[in-house]
């Protein structure tokens, strides 16, 4: 008993020292973003606790709120090998997953030759992921969930890591396909992004009209962010945590649901899946912040980036004008 104490404390206070050693760099890519981004500090924020959790994130904004820019920044920032696919109705899975073409030898044999599509790189922009056809957008669950895809029957590994940042415009305008639900629970965060604050508003307009061009630099690179993803998963979590993300997910299930109130207006819940999400982010948020375990406060503040593109209302919830945030906010207040 006496030595898994002892290894216990010495993976602490390995961990530790590897989080104090991190902060820096992790100040630097915050402060390096913000020199592109402005006005959006939750939304970087939640955006590097995705990626240090090792997870794909969805953008959810009208045009023009900088979610391209966003996902260029983190590319150029983090030393990722970054693609960009624009998706449109017409774009076919092997457009972005790549083809077999037949090749023909000088001795006049054929063969089969693997042409790898835009999804072979460490950082995949799908921009405007909801305006593909649902056939297009299921192209990349293998490559999401697996981080591989099979063509004619070969697998073909992805680089490592590899994250898909897609922004998607708001379903009710025009030309948008909803994504699959199994899709959607694949990005381990929906990120809503709002205007700018005036200020913010200000700086980037004097910013970006001007004659100077602005050059970001390389923080880090590929492989310091999977050893940091690495060290994700070692921070310890308490019990309360635990007990307090497995309450959030299972009540907001019909089947589980402690408040008949919020079974009620729940059509369906999220899977074991949201849970082991919410795992990584309060983890990940952690990790961002500087300390060595999550709090309730990490479960509060994750709970509807993670969860509510997991959920969805029953027809009388909506035309009650219930939203997704109010139930997941009663969910909250159950956690005391």
């Amino acid at each position: 008993m006496a030595a898994i104490e002892t290894d216990t404390t010495l993976a602490t206070t390995a961990a530790l020292a590897e989080i104090e050693a991190l902060a820096p760099r992790l100040a630097t890519i915050r402060a390096e973003i913000g020199r592109a981004i402005f006005g959006q500090d939750a939304v970087v924020a939640q955006t590097l606790i995705t990626l240090l959790a090792g997870g794909h994130v969805l953008l959810v904004g009208v045009p023009g709120l900088g979610k391209t820019l966003l996902v260029e920044t983190l590319g150029t920032v983090l030393g990722l090998a970054a693609r960009r696919v624009q998706f449109t109705p017409d774009l076919m899975p092997a457009d972005i997953l790549g083809s077999e073409v037949l090749d023909e030898g000088a001795d006049g044999r054929r063969s089969f030759r693997f042409l790898p599509g835009p999804v072979f790189c460490q950082l995949l922009m799908a921009d405007e992921i909801n305006r593909a056809s649902p056939r297009t957008q299921s192209a990349l669950l293998q490559a999401m969930q697996e981080g591989k895809v099979a063509i004619g029957g070969v697998e073909h590994p992805l680089p490592r890591p590899f994250h898909v940042l897609a922004t998607q415009n708001p379903i009710e305008q025009e030309g948008t396909y909803p994504l699959p639900e199994a899709q959607l629970d694949r990005f381990l965060m929906e990120i809503d992004i709002g205007y700018p604050d005036l200020a913010a508003e200000r700086a980037m307009l004097l910013a970006t009209t001007s004659d100077r061009s602005l050059a970001l630099r390389a923080v880090t690179d590929g492989e310091a962010l999977r050893a940091a993803q690495r060290l994700v998963r070692r921070l310890p979590v308490g019990e309360s945590v635990v007990t307090a993300i497995l309450a959030l997910v299972r009540g907001a299930r019909p089947e589980s649901a402690v408040e008949p109130r919020i079974g009620s207006l729940v059509a369906w819940g999220p899977g074991p899946r949201a849970a082991q999400a919410l795992m990584l982010a309060v983890r990940a948020r952690a990790l961002l912040d500087g300390r060595i375990a999550p709090s309730l406060d990490d479960v509060v503040a994750l709970a509807a980036p993670v969860l509510r593109h997991r959920m969805a209302l029953t027809f009388a919830a909506r035309a009650e004008g219930v939203t997704l945030e109010a139930v997941i906010g009663q969910l909250l207040e159950r956690l005391g």
